[in-house]
């Protein structure tokens, strides 16, 4: 039998390993960043082209690298950081793994200038493909300049699975404002075609999250520091009344090296806990120093993971931190350790009928005389005291009486219903509606009668279909009206999001949304949809961004259809509430004229259909 296995070559063997650590520009960006950072730059400037995949640069004022080290850093496995295996349990350093920079030249054209502290030449290299096809001295400044350009250009498979600009350029913006916030000492600058996105002088780190998130930010800021023999926390947490309905803006660093943990979010929010609305989330930007020896980030070759030596502690103290830093602040709710608990006073129950409450009460005082300790008593009756039951439960038929009460029936609802049974008919076959009555439950879900059984409609998931295909149908036509606020709101966004939104601007103004740029990041919104209920319209707006978002990450969709999927989810969300039985059947009436009635854009069922054998089985079991 002939030898198969033979060594891969280097360029191949390279584009593996970039498969690995370089996945989009971002990648790359976050790569020379941390590079720049490792070579003490006190300044660092970021120049993009075309979301990066044009041209990713980066200048520093770092230490910069010799002829030998500028050529050997484009080999396998070559770093400066590492020489022993304890080394890998004492890393303080970015970068370290030694595969960035080989990775990164194996594909795309990479050219480097770079001239070390106190000598006079410089070494200039071009790189394409992993191949050096330049290698000369040269005159530049100290530090490092490295532009990676025409990304994937020599595996366009790759190249063709990358996002759009606006999503690529919003995953460079936060690798950006990681390193940025880590590294509030150092002065930062990002041009994304020419433009200038950021200019962060040396700052202190309250005034780099203001730089980079915005001036509204400065009111909202928490101290948050904890001292343990163990690890240190430090940082700041977001206020609860600033909370967003928007992820996006949590950030954990571990020994100034960002990182992604549910567990320790989760230590974070369970010290909100109480003081958010639901899907509200703070703001909090917190660093962890901890001993190198006591965590691994050798993970993932992204090094956005990190294991603890001892977890359940450092989530104790991380939780402890916040929790503090919000009792400091007088956000956390307190005790009145003064009123004493068991001898709080009762508040009477209200309920509307106060006609049952007063015959019931006359009864229930009579069974109290004489029991003066502990007034408003009743004491279970007894089997002989038959009086005493039969006015008890007489209270208690009237409180029910109202359930055995029908509405009236409207003949409005008749013609709705009787046109939701027609088209029903045809729909369904045998299953057609039996009866105009539909019934709501817990406000999330419709049951309505046909022939072979029920049919349940999920009421967000229905009116997400509608949305969707009225808000597409708006777009394709431009055909949306807009009703102007009374007071235009200025709204204030964080740099990915005011880049975003200008990008949209043509589609929002589709939408209806009226806006203009009042400059930097900020826009004043002067109209909305003019369907939608004017209240909040700041959230509503962040809520859309960050759905939208959320789609492009996630889903390969046009402009249009995002937004139309972004506004529709959005909005459905916000429409649970209890529905009038003319708004229950138009409802079922505009989902079947729906050319997808059956499903969300997103692929949730909007209905199932439980047939009478069905039903019948429910009881049978057990």
């Amino acid at each position: 039998m002939p030898d198969i296995i033979h060594l891969l070559p280097d360029y191949l063997a390279n584009q593996i390993a970039a498969g690995e650590v370089v996945q989009r520009p971002a990648s790359v960006v976050k790569e020379l960043l941390e590079n720049a950072i490792d070579a003490q730059a006190t300044s660092i400037q970021l120049i993009v082209k075309e979301a990066g995949k044009q041209l990713v640069q980066v200048v520093d004022n770092g230490v910069g690298m010799s002829d030998t080290d500028a050529r050997m850093c484009f080999e396998r496995h070559a770093t400066s950081k590492i020489s022993t295996t304890e080394d890998l349990f004492r890393i303080k350093t970015m970068g370290f793994r030694g595969e960035a920079m080989a990775s990164i030249a194996a594909v795309a054209q990479v050219e480097l200038k770079t001239k070390p502290q106190h000598t006079e030449i410089g070494t200039h290299l071009i790189v394409e493909g992993s191949a050096i096809t330049l290698h000369e001295p040269v005159v530049v400044p100290e530090g490092t300049s490295i532009a990676v350009k025409n990304l994937f250009f020599n595996v366009p498979a790759r190249r063709n699975f990358l996002k759009t600009n606006a999503v690529e350029m919003r995953h460079i913006l936060d690798e950006f404002q990681r390193v940025a916030l880590a590294y509030p000492e150092v002065a930062f600058s990002l041009y994304h075609n020419d433009v200038e996105v950021f200019n962060l002088p040396v700052a202190k780190l309250s005034q780099r999250v203001v730089s980079i998130f915005g001036s509204n930010y400065k009111g909202q800021l928490a101290l948050c520091e904890e001292e343990t023999p163990f690890l240190n926390v430090h940082g700041y947490i977001g206020k609860p009344e600033f909370a967003k309905k928007t992820r996006g803006e949590q950030f954990f660093f571990v020994n100034n090296r960002f990182v992604k943990s549910g567990y320790l979010n989760h230590a974070v929010m369970t010290a909100f806990e109480g003081l958010l609305p639901k899907d509200n989330y703070p703001f909090y930007v917190l660093f962890i120093d901890i001993e190198p020896d006591r965590i691994d980030i050798n993970v993932h070759p992204t090094k956005t993971e990190i294991k603890f030596e001892d977890e359940k502690t450092v989530y104790a103290i991380v939780h402890a931190a916040a929790k503090k830093a919000l009792g400091a602040h007088s956000i956390a709710p307190s005790l009145d350790f003064e009123s004493d608990v068991n001898f709080a006073p009762l508040q009477p129950i209200r309920i509307q009928d106060n006609n049952f409450f007063n015959e019931f009460d006359t009864d229930r005082d009579k069974e109290s005389k004489g029991n003066s300790s502990f007034p408003g008593f009743t004491p279970p009756a007894s089997s002989g005291n038959t009086g005493s039951r039969r006015a008890t439960s007489k209270g208690w038929e009237q409180l029910y009486e109202p359930l055995k009460q029908e509405p009236p029936v409207q003949e409005e609802r008749i013609t709705s219903a009787s046109s939701t049974m027609s088209f029903l008919d045809d729909a369904f076959s045998d299953n057609s509606v039996t009866s105009s009555k539909t019934l709501q439950v817990h406000q999330k879900y419709l049951l309505v009668q046909v022939k072979s059984g029920i049919m349940i409609v999920d009421q967000q998931a229905a009116q997400e279909r509608i949305l969707y295909e009225k808000y597409m149908s708006s777009l394709q036509k431009k055909s949306v009206t807009s009703q102007a606020l009374l007071f235009p709101q200025t709204v204030e966004l964080s740099t990915a999001d005011a880049t975003l939104i200008k990008e949209l601007a043509a589609e929002f103004k589709d939408m209806g949304f009226l806006f203009e740029d009042f400059g930097g990041n900020t826009i004043i919104l002067n109209g909305i949809p003019a369907d939608i209920h004017a209240a909040n319209e700041k959230e509503l707006l962040e809520e859309l961004i960050e759905q939208y978002k959320n789609n492009a990450a996630n889903l390969k969709l046009d402009k249009r259809e995002n937004l139309a999927r972004a506004m529709a989810k959005r909005l459905a969300s916000r429409l649970q509430s209890r529905m009038s039985d003319l708004e229950m059947n138009s409802l079922v009436d505009k989902l079947f004229a729906c050319q997808v009635p059956n499903y969300t854009p997103g692929g949730q069922k909007t209905l199932v259909i439980m047939e009478l054998g069905q039903l019948h089985e429910l009881f049978l079991k057990g």
